[in-house]
């Protein structure tokens, strides 16, 4: 049976209309990284991926305690290019070596703990934090570390190799080799500057992660 006009014209236009949707970016979102447990923590800020500065301070960086100031850049996976607009979240323990908390945490803050935060690359790459230089478990082998999570555009998120402490004494070279290089080397060379320590770590998307894109 053939469709009055009246009836066609809306139908087309309800179509075209529909065809001409922006594709949804998690739509096409390809999947790397492997598992990674509490990941997903990087979506807990209140604030707006886009209206995130690329110089955070990390609750507590004001308190007693070595202070510590990272820095970097954030490359592409052709490992020169900047790359901007990439949100990295942060989290580590306290002075005792805890993740402490406040008492109204919700979400992965109830185990990642109060000292956590969020930045995302500017438009040459940049990005800084600054904090206090973590305390390794208390009664383990483990390093002090500082955990981190990458979320790029048009892909998921997942975890790069923790920030560890080149001078650590739990740094042992069996520790050291067992740090897989994602996203680069993550083992920080720190230099004290006027009571600040400070270090250098450059990231590189893709390096080492499983399921990334050629």
């Amino acid at each position: 049976m053939k469709m009055p006009p009246y009836l066609l014209s809306p139908l087309l236009f309800i179509v075209h209309a529909a065809c001409a949707q922006p594709v949804n970016e998690e739509a096409i979102t390809k999947q790397v990284g492997g598992p990674c447990e509490g990941c997903e923590a990087i979506y807990e800020n209140d604030t707006p991926f886009n209206k995130l500065p690329h110089i955070l301070y990390l609750p507590g960086y004001a308190e007693a305690g070595p202070r510590l100031q990272v820095y970097g850049v954030v490359y592409k996976a052709d490992g020169k290019t900047p790359a901007p607009g990439v949100v990295l979240y942060l989290y580590h323990t306290d002075q005792q070596g805890y993740y402490s908390t406040k008492g109204n945490d919700k979400g992965w803050g109830k185990r990642h703990g109060h000292i956590r935060g969020w930045l995302r690359t500017n438009e040459k790459g940049e990005y800084k934090f600054i904090t206090l230089k973590p305390a390794a478990y208390p009664n383990r082998k483990a390093p002090a570390h500082i955990h981190a999570t990458i979320k790029e555009p048009g892909l998921n998120e997942y975890y790069i190799d923790e920030y560890l402490f080149d001078d650590d004494p739990l740094l042992t070279q069996e520790e050291r080799g067992k740090q897989p290089g994602r996203a680069g080397n993550g083992i920080l060379v720190t230099k004290d500057s006027s009571g600040i320590l400070v270090a250098r770590r450059d990231i590189y998307l893709g390096r080492n992660i499983p399921g990334y894109p050629k």
